[in-house]
């Protein structure tokens, strides 16, 4: 039996499980409703032959799975054997390489696990005018753009100081009071200076982002679905456009949570791996904090940078023929476009860097509210969707 075949059957019978405790639920009656909700699932899953597999078979059958189904939408089979039973989703969990090193992106938390290190991830963004959204994908192709398999969703929220882009594991439900919120990016007013906060701590010992008004709530007055805090982890800004909106525009990118390490040969970035238990009964308190433009401009000036990673936008050529700057997107970027760029390890993260002519994120546009983005090894997907989002917003001391 081929191993499709061995999911497509492994598949049936979970299914079998599923529609057998449907019709017992169905046919049950008031009385003993809850011993047949119990043993319905239960009497499936014992007749199951999967049940009486030996525990060392069924580990190298879900190994074997998982190198089997390597990219999606197949990959959807990993998912699902994760999502059987804990013993199954612990099989898995240890199957399942982090990105950096198989450069596959599986359960939800390899969107805040750094890229691969040999090789890009291809995604692209889908901008949505109307309702303010932007929706990120993988490519399923060599395709610029296709179906794409969803990862984050971001909606653009206006404010009288400032402008919030909330960032969200599902496509609809995108409030900073659901569940699936993972982060967050903001402006100042100007749309020169942001910060990427993360909803959960990227690190051991990370700090969540403090000022004068912060207050804290209690239990009894926090609802369990709000996240646990804002953690800075980079901080974004655009300089001055010399020559106007023919020019190209002068990103730097400080990495709080990357150390200037990470991009040298055996350096090492932070790696998340498992979002945060949402229960509250692990969080005595939880700090809310009135959000304040000025916070923004004065964050990156608190500490050196000199032990944190510093992205730069490469700069690009002028190309006497075509009249325009020119940057080499290897075949990824057909349209010319200011918010077009490609982020490299500055020099300030020391002298001698062999990695800065490496491409650790670029971005551009393929067509009307269509654009690609390609990142790698130490950023995120979730990090490299806030540095495009940034490019989106309304520069007005820069163009």
């Amino acid at each position: 039996m081929s191993f499709r075949s061995l999911i497509q059957d492994m598949r049936d019978e979970f299914g079998s499980i599923s529609r057998h405790s449907l019709r017992s639920r169905s046919h049950r009656s008031a009385g003993n409703a809850s011993r047949a909700a119990a043993a319905g699932p239960a009497e499936a899953m014992d007749q199951s032959c999967w049940s009486q597999l030996p525990p060392e078979l069924l580990r190298e059958v879900l190994v074997r799975i998982e190198a089997t189904e390597s990219w999606w939408p197949a990959r959807k089979d990993v998912v699902s054997c994760a999502s059987v039973c804990r013993t199954w989703r612990g099989i898995m969990k240890e199957a399942v390489r982090v990105p950096e090193v198989s450069g596959k992106l599986t359960f939800p938390i390899s969107l805040k696990q750094p890229g691969p290190r040999d090789g890009t991830l291809k995604c692209f963004i889908r901008r949505n005018r109307t309702t303010q959204t932007y929706y990120l994908y993988i490519g399923l192709t060599e395709a610029l753009a296709d179906d794409g398999k969803f990862l984050l969703a971001a909606r653009k929220c206006r404010k009288p100081t400032c402008t919030d882009y909330l960032i969200s594991l599902d496509k609809v439900d995108m409030s900073k009071g659901s569940s699936t919120y993972i982060g967050k990016l903001r402006s100042n007013f100007l749309g020169t200076k942001f910060t990427v906060y993360d909803a959960h701590p990227p690190y051991d010992g990370a700090v969540v982002s403090k000022s004068h008004s912060a207050r804290v709530v209690g239990l009894n007055q926090v609802s369990p679905r709000v996240p646990a805090g804002n953690y800075p982890v980079s901080h974004i800004s655009y300089e001055l456009n010399v020559l106007g909106s023919r020019g190209p525009r002068r990103m730097n990118c400080v990495m709080d949570s990357i150390p200037a390490s990470a991009v040298e040969e055996g350096g090492k970035a932070p790696t998340q791996t498992e979002f945060p238990l949402s229960s509250l009964d692990s969080f005595p308190s939880i700090l809310f904090f009135r959000s304040k433009s000025a916070r923004i401009d004065s964050s990156t000036s608190q500490s050196s940078s000199s032990d944190r990673l510093v992205l730069k936008n490469k700069s690009p050529r002028w190309h006497e023929q075509l009249q325009c700057w020119c940057l080499n997107f290897r075949g990824r970027v057909t349209v010319a476009s200011v918010k077009n760029f490609q982020l490299v390890a500055s020099d300030d993260n020391g002298p001698g860097n062999q990695e800065n002519d490496k491409v650790i994120l670029q971005f551009g546009k393929i067509g009307k509210d269509l654009f690609t983005m390609d990142y790698r090894y130490p950023i995120s997907a979730f990090q490299a969707f806030a540095i495009c989002l940034s490019s989106f917003d309304t520069k007005i001391a820069c163009e």
